[in-house]
């Protein structure tokens, strides 16, 4: 299975423009009909705003679509588009709302406030990479609990849960070629006493990653 990124968490963003409020939300999303579903919240909400722009992408079916709501054709569906696809990001859906202010912006000024109100949302989202992770569960006595979390973090691990028992059990996700190297630091650390289990495969999202460019 192919890596790919998405939006890491639902966001917003908001700034201004010679007077017109631009408010930018994001999400990741898995159909189209959730993106719909999206947008048509953002119009309900922002009923009395002049435009609500949007685009999305979905990975499934190679789905694209985009909409400048009124804006003149071409300064804000596809710049915010734009956006996503320079960074080739998948599974996301973007609303652009902008309160009018009443001094006109010109192509050009619309283009690049609805290009940074895509950017500003992705940003504040970060992103993530999907891809196969292996599915650990590491037994740890209290006392190495925080070292073991600590030594998880340089492997590329994602901790989703610790279990309180006799022990601590942590269950993380990591990158396949990484678990034999963690077990090897595993046993160097604990003289031999402690090893990765592996309990499975899933195919999802890792950690947050700020967004490049």
């Amino acid at each position: 299975m192919n890596e790919y990124l998405v939006p890491f968490e639902t966001a917003e963003s908001e700034f201004i423009e010679k007077r017109s409020r631009f408010i930018s939300h994001i999400w990741r999303v898995e159909s189209e009909e959730e993106a719909r579903t999206h947008i048509e919240e953002m119009k309900k909400r922002y009923y009395d705003a002049r435009h609500n722009c949007w685009c999305y992408i979905i990975r499934e079916g190679g789905v694209v679509r985009y909409s400048d709501d009124g804006e003149p054709q071409g300064t804000a569906g596809q710049p915010m588009l734009n956006v996503f696809q320079r960074r080739e990001i998948s599974n996301v859906c973007c609303v652009v709302t902008r309160y009018f202010g009443g001094i006109l912006l010109g192509a050009g000024g619309l283009t690049r406030a609805y290009t940074k109100g895509a950017a500003d949302a992705l940003s504040a989202s970060g992103v993530s990479t999907v891809r196969l992770w292996t599915e650990v569960e590491i037994p740890v006595p209290y006392a190495m609990f925080e070292r073991v979390k600590l030594e998880l973090t340089p492997f590329g691990a994602v901790i989703t849960d610790s279990l309180f028992g006799a022990d601590v059990t942590i269950q993380a996700l990591l990158p396949a070629e990484n678990v034999e190297p963690f077990q090897l630091r595993l046993t160097e650390l604990s003289a031999g006493s402690l090893t990765v289990q592996v309990v499975g495969e899933v195919f999802r999202p890792g950690q947050r990653e700020e967004v490049e460019g």
